[in-house]
C-alpha cells in the first residue's frame, strides 16, 4: 500500500497540463448543442414553435400531431449535430441524473433502415427504472415509471446523445423525481407573486423565480484519489492527520489558479458553453485545492437542470485532465468544506427584479413587500428549510470553518434592519398625511441609497440578503438544488397568498387605501418575524443560547432535521400549494432517512476495512522493527539497555494501545451496526447517527495518532499534505 502511495505521488509530480484548443469568444460557442429558440425557428414550423412556447410559458398541452412535427424537427437538428441516440434525461430521488439511451435507428419492413423519432417517443417514455428509490410509492411488480417531456427546459446534445429533460412519475401519478415538485412550486410562486404585483403594476402577468448557484468543489490528482479507498468509496477522507500547513495563511483564496487546474477550467467552460450553461466566474476558494464556478442567473428550473448537468460534465472533464473532482461537503477535516450557495430572486415579465428597489416610493414599497414577506416565510418555516438542506455529508459542514450553522436565521445588514425598525412604528389603521409623507420620503424613498452603500457581509448566515437577492448559503455542494428551491418557492408562495388575503380584507372591510393596507400588514409581519433576524456571528454557544431563547430550532443532525418534512403543518403546506401530496412527502422522508443510514453504514464499513487491512498491518510491521531495535540494544548494553531504549519501548507501548483501541472500537461499531439494522425508518437513521457514527471519530483519532508515530516511508495512506498540496 505504501508503494501505491509513493507511485501515485510520483505519477502526480510527472503530470503535464493537458492542452486544449480554446475559442476566444465564449459567445460563439454558447448553446450550440442546445435546441434553443434559434434552432427551433430554423427547424420547426411556426405552428410547432408557437405550440412549444405556449406549453413552456402557459402550460398549454401540445396536440399529438404537433408533437410529431416537433419530434421530427428535434431529430433532424440532433442528427445534424452528430447525435445517434436520444434519452429522456431525468432527476430521480438519488440526487443525481439518470438516462437510458435509445438509437434513432429503426429497421423497416423492406429490409432497409432509417432514423425515426415521433411525438410519442418525445412526449412520454416508460424506462421502468424500478430500482430507483420510491419510498413505498410503488411495488417492484408494479414498477412502471413514466418520463414526461418538460418543454420549459430545452433539449440538448451531450456527446452523441439527444437529451430531453423530463419529469419522472409513477403510473399512479405521484412524482418520483426532484423536478416535478419544483415545477409545481414555481407555478405556485408565479400565481401568488403575480397577484401581489398587481397592487403595484397591472401589466405584470408572470413572475419567474430566478436562481444563481455557486458550485464549490475540490480537485485532486486521480492517482492520489485512487490511493485512498475512503475517497473512492465515500467521497471524503475518513482518516488523515491535518497537514502542518492548511488554509491558515489564506494564500490560496483568489490566488493564481494552478496551470493544470486552469486548463481543466477552460475545458469545462467550453463544454458548458456548448450546453448553454452560462458559467461566468471561476476562482480559487479558501481551502487548498478548493475552487468555485458560478453562472449568470437563470430561471430556477433551468438553473437546477444546468447545475445537475454541470456536476456530470465536471466528472467527465476532470477525468480527461487526470483529476478527481470532490463534491462532498467536507472531504477534508479541519479546513473549509464546500457549499452550493443558492442566490434566489423573483423577476416579472416586465423586467423588474422584485428584490431590487426602484426609483419611486411605490416601487420601493413593492420591494419592501417581497422583502418582508420572504423574511416572514423563512421565520414561519425555518425548520422546513433546515430539513431541505439536510444530508449525512452536509452535517459535517454546517457550523464549521466559515460554514453557516444548523440554526436558520436571516441576515439583512444593519441599515435595512433600521428601516424595518422604523416601519414597526407605523400607525395602526389609516395613516395621517404627515406620516405618509414621512414614510415615502425618509424611509421607503431612501432604500436605494441605503442598498448602494450597504457593505455588510456575513459569511456565516444561512440566509442573507445581498443587495438584490437572498442567498441560501446552507445548501451543500453535493446536493441537488431542486430540494431547497422547491421548499423556498413553496413557502414564499404560501406567504404571498396569505399576505394578499390580509391586505384585501383591510381594503374591503376597513376602508384603507392600498398603500395603507400594505404598510399595516407589513408592520405586523416585521414584528412577528423579528426573532429570525440575526446580524451577528453564527458560531458558538452564545448564538445557540440566544437562538434557543428566541425559540429557533437547532437540529444538528439529519434524522432530527428531517422530522419537519412530515409535520402536519408542512404536509398541509405542500398540499395547499399543490406541490406534493401526503404520499409524495412521506415517500421522500423515508428515502432520505434510508440514504442517511446507508451512507453512515458504508463509511463505517470502509473505515473498518482500511483500519484493519491497511493501517494495522503496517503499524505492526513498524512496531516489530522497534522491537528488534530494543532487542539489539539489550544485546549490546545488557541490563542497562532500558536507559538507551526507553523511547522505543514507550513508542511500542503507545502503538499497542492505539491498536487495541482501534480493534476494540471496530468490534463495538460492528455490533452497533447489527443492532441498527434491526430497525427501519426514523429509528434506523437515529441509531446510525447517535450510536454508530460516533465510532468513526473515535477510531479516526487513534489511526491519526499512529500516522504521527509510524515511519513515513511505511505509512500506507496518502497524507493530507500530499492530497492538498501536490499539484
Amino acid at each position: 500500500m505504501a508503494t501505491l502511495r509513493f507511485n501515485a505521488l510520483q505519477e502526480t509530480l510527472n503530470r503535464k497540463p493537458i492542452q486544449i484548443e480554446e475559442y476566444k469568444k465564449r459567445s460563439e460557442l454558447f448553446a450550440q448543442h442546445v435546441f434553443s429558440d434559434k434552432a427551433m425557428l430554423q427547424y420547426m414550423t411556426k405552428e410547432a414553435y408557437k405550440s412549444v412556447k405556449d406549453a413552456a410559458e402557459f402550460g398549454h398541452k401540445i396536440d399529438r400531431s404537433i408533437a410529431d412535427q416537433i419530434a421530427v424537427s428535434m431529430k433532424n437538428w440532433a442528427l445534424s449535430k452528430g447525435a445517434t441516440h436520444y434519452t429522456h434525461w431525468f432527476q430521480p430521488l438519488t440526487g443525481a441524473t439518470a438516462e437510458k439511451h435509445d438509437a434513432f435507428f429503426e429497421t423497416l419492413a423492406d429490409g432497409n433502415a432509417m432514423e425515426l423519432f415521433d411525438g410519442g417517443k418525445l412526449v412520454q417514455q416508460e424506462p421502468d427504472a424500478s430500482s430507483f428509490p420510491n419510498g413505498g410509492i410503488r411495488n417492484t411488480f408494479e414498477a412502471r415509471g413514466y418520463t414526461a417531456w418538460d418543454p420549459t427546459s430545452a433539449a440538448f446534445i451531450y456527446g452523441t446523445t439527444l437529451c430531453i429533460p423530463t419529469v419522472f412519475v409513477a403510473y399512479t401519478g405521484e412524482a418520483l423525481d426532484n423536478k416535478a415538485p419544483l415545477l409545481r412550486a414555481l407555478q405556485a410562486i408565479d400565481e401568488s407573486a403575480t397577484a401581489v404585483c398587481k397592487y403595484f403594476d397591472k401589466n405584470v402577468t408572470k413572475v419567474t423565480a430566478t436562481l444563481g448557484w455557486e458550485q464549490e468543489y475540490f480537485l485532486i490528482d486521480k492517482a492520489l484519489a485512487a490511493s485512498r479507498p475512503d475517497i473512492m468509496m465515500t467521497g471524503r477522507t475518513l482518516l488523515g492527520h491535518s497537514s502542518a500547513k492548511g488554509q491558515q495563511l489564506e494564500d490560496h483564496y483568489f490566488g493564481s489558479i494552478p496551470t493544470r487546474v486552469m486548463n481543466f477550467m477552460r475545458d469545462l467552460e467550453q463544454e458548458c458553453m456548448l450546453l448553454g450553461i452560462p458559467v461566468k466566474t471561476r476562482h480559487n476558494e479558501v481551502a487548498p485545492n478548493q475552487f468555485e464556478v458560478a453562472p449568470i442567473f437563470e430561471e430556477a428550473n433551468l438553473a437546477v437542470d444546468h447545475n445537475s448537468l454541470l456536476m456530470d460534465v465536471m466528472e467527465k472533464v476532470s477525468q480527461r485532465h487526470n483529476f478527481k473532482v470532490l463534491f462532498h461537503e467536507k472531504p477534508f477535516k479541519g479546513i473549509n468544506g464546500s457549499g452550493k450557495h443558492n442566490n434566489w430572486s423573483l423577476s416579472t415579465n416586465t423586467g423588474v427584479n422584485l428584490l431590487s428597489p426602484g426609483k419611486t416610493p411605490m416601487k420601493n414599497l413593492q420591494f419592501l413587500t417581497f422583502f418582508v414577506n420572504t423574511i416572514k416565510a423563512v421565520h414561519d418555516y425555518e425548520e422546513l428549510i433546515r430539513a431541505s438542506i439536510a444530508s449525512a455529508s452536509n452535517d459535517h459542514r454546517l457550523g464549521a470553518n466559515e460554514a453557516p450553522p444548523a440554526i436558520i436565521s436571516v441576515f439583512i445588514g444593519s441599515q435595512l434592519s433600521e428601516v424595518l425598525d422604523e416601519l414597526e412604528n407605523v400607525t395602526k389603521g389609516k395613516l395621517s398625511p404627515q406620516e405618509k409623507t414621512d414614510l415615502k420620503l425618509n424611509i421607503v424613498g431612501k432604500i436605494p441609497e441605503i442598498l448602494l452603500d450597504n457593505t455588510d457581509r456575513n459569511r456565516t448566515s444561512p440566509f442573507a440578503f445581498t443587495g438584490n437577492k437572498f442567498e441560501l448559503r446552507a445548501v451543500g455542494s453535493w446536493s441537488n438544488c431542486a430540494g431547497p428551491m422547491t421548499v423556498l418557492n413553496t413557502i414564499i408562495a404560501k406567504q404571498l397568498k396569505d399576505f394578499k388575503k390580509e391586505v384585501d380584507v383591510l381594503i374591503d372591510t376597513k376602508g384603507l387605501k392600498k398603500d395603507e393596507a400594505v404598510f399595516n400588514v407589513l408592520r405586523e409581519y416585521i414584528k412577528a418575524s423579528k426573532k429570525i433576524r440575526f446580524e451577528g456571528d453564527g458560531y458558538g454557544e452564545a448564538w445557540e443560547k440566544e437562538a434557543k431563547k428566541r425559540g429557533l430550532s437547532n437540529h444538528k443532525t439529519t434524522p432530527e432535521a428531517l422530522k419537519a418534512k412530515i409535520s402536519k403543518k408542512n404536509i398541509i403546506l405542500f398540499e395547499e400549494m399543490g406541490v406534493m401530496n401526503k404520499i409524495e412527502v412521506e415517500a421522500r422522508h423515508e428515502i432520505e432517512l434510508e440514504e442517511y443510514a446507508k451512507r453512515i453504514q458504508i463509511e463505517s464499513r470502509v473505515l473498518g476495512d482500511i483500519s484493519r487491512n491497511h493501517v494495522i498491518p503496517i503499524v505492526i510491521q513498524y512496531q516489530n522493527t522497534l522491537i528488534e531495535n530494543v532487542k539489539g540494544l539489550k544485546e549490546i548494553f545488557g541490563k542497562d539497555f532500558e536507559q538507551y531504549a526507553s523511547e522505543q519501548i514507550d513508542l511500542i507501548k503507545r502503538i499497542s494501545n492505539h491498536i487495541a483501541e482501534i480493534n476494540s472500537k471496530i468490534e463495538q461499531m460492528t455490533e452497533k451496526r447489527k443492532e441498527a439494522n434491526k430497525f427501519k425508518g426514523q429509528k434506523n437513521a437515529e441509531m446510525y447517527c447517535n450510536v454508530v457514527k460516533p465510532f468513526l471519530e473515535e477510531i479516526r483519532y487513534h489511526v491519526d495518532k499512529l500516522e504521527l508515530l509510524v515511519d513515513d516511508n511505511l505509512w500506507p495512506l496518502t497524507k493530507y499534505r500530499e492530497l492538498l498540496f501536490t499539484r
